[in-house]
Formats: structure tokens, C-alpha cells, sequence
């Protein structure tokens, strides 16, 4: 088993929950998040103050799933997920030794 996460843009989170749907993905967690890569932040104007904002907002979206679905997940974030300016995002692909499903005590890929 494989847990998912991925760094994307708050805007393009509808579109890679259709592409993760078109593929069958049945459960994802996301959250909202602040960081910064290359991207950097900006500057901005607030009463008349120029301030800097380093940490821009992101969406922190992950899912645990069995080995053989990570490639057509990781595709189909990529997928919804791209503009191709910096700032995109990350995604990140981890082993997982155990999962268990809290409800029925179920182990491994039958917790999925």
C-alpha cells in the first residue's frame, strides 16, 4: 500500500477530483495549507503598507491506496493539477506498512 500526497494549487482541486473520479479513486482527504517552493511568494499592498507573503496558500491533498492503482492516481493528479508555471505543486509517494480500518478492525488493502 501507498499513501498520495499532494501539494497542489487551491484552484485546480476540482479539476483533479474529476480526474481522480474518472478513475475510480472512492475516498481522498484535503486540507487547506500555506508553503512555498520556488514559486516564493509576493508582495502586496494593505493600507497603503507593502507587505511580503511568503507562505501562499495550497491544498494538502491525500489518499492511501494499493501499489497497483499509484501510477494512474499519480497521472491523473498530474493531469488536473498542471498549469505549467512554477508553483504547481509536489506530490509525494509513500510506503505504508499498515493500514486498519478503525470501524471493523479490517488490515491491509481489505481496510481500503
Amino acid at each position: 500500500m501507498k499513501r498520495i500526497d499532494a501539494v497542489i494549487r487551491p484552484e485546480r482541486l476540482d479539476a483533479v477530483k474529476e480526474r481522480l473520479a474518472s478513475i475510480g479513486v472512492q475516498g481522498a482527504t484535503a486540507a487547506e495549507v500555506r508553503g512555498f517552493g520556488r514559486q516564493r511568494g509576493h508582495t502586496e499592498m494593505y493600507r497603503g503598507t507593502e507587505y511580503s507573503v511568503d507562505f501562499l496558500p495550497k491544498i494538502l491533498l491525500t489518499i492511501v491506496t494499493s501499489d497497483e492503482l499509484v501510477d494512474r492516481i499519480v497521472d491523473a493528479i498530474i493531469e488536473g493539477g498542471r498549469t505549467g508555471k512554477f508553483g504547481d505543486g509536489k506530490i509525494f509517494v509513500t510506503a505504508l506498512d499498515e493500514v486498519i480500518r478503525i470501524r471493523t478492525g479490517e488490515r491491509g488493502d481489505a481496510s481500503l
